[in-house]
């Protein structure tokens, strides 16, 4: 499902965007065909994707088998728990919910900003490989990835 909204703004050797995304608490979003779309026909060149928000990330991952995005949920769930549990006891930003600086802390340990080759108006993702913003946060959020093409 291809959930991504674009404001275009196109330069002579460069285009710019920004790509919206609707997230629904914790959990991977592809937006590869959305990106797919902006960049189609477009000469040999590199483009650049950042999220601008501190409480999500970006990835490259899979996009065959769902249970890849549901493993790496998960994944960090446990290694990043909510504010609440006993581990995170240390915490002392708690201001805007449990999941608030454990989003943080994902944030800073995943990337937030992508650099994807372009040849001959496509990407050059691999077979399964789509590209993701990956919310950090429990509640429904607008998030932001800025887009940067350049040929």
């Amino acid at each position: 499902m291809d959930i991504a909204k674009a404001d275009v703004r196109n330069h002579t050797d460069a285009m710019q965007t920004t790509f919206q995304i609707e997230t629904n608490g914790q959990g991977l979003y592809e937006f590869t065909r959305s990106v797919a779309r902006w960049i189609d026909g477009n000469p040999d060149g590199l483009l650049t994707l950042m999220v601008r928000h501190t409480s999500a990330s970006l990835l490259i991952q899979e996009n065959a088998d769902p249970d890849v995005q549901t493993d790496l949920k998960a994944y960090f769930q446990r290694l990043v728990p909510p504010a609440t549990d006993r581990s995170m006891s240390y915490l002392l930003h708690r201001d805007e919910g449990p999941d608030d600086m454990p989003a943080h802390i994902k944030a800073a340990m995943m990337p937030v900003n992508l650099s994807i080759p372009v040849l001959d108006g496509r990407m050059r993702l691999g077979t399964w490989q789509g590209i993701y913003l990956f919310e950090h946060r429990d509640a429904p959020h607008t998030r932001q990835v800025a887009a940067h093409f350049c040929s």
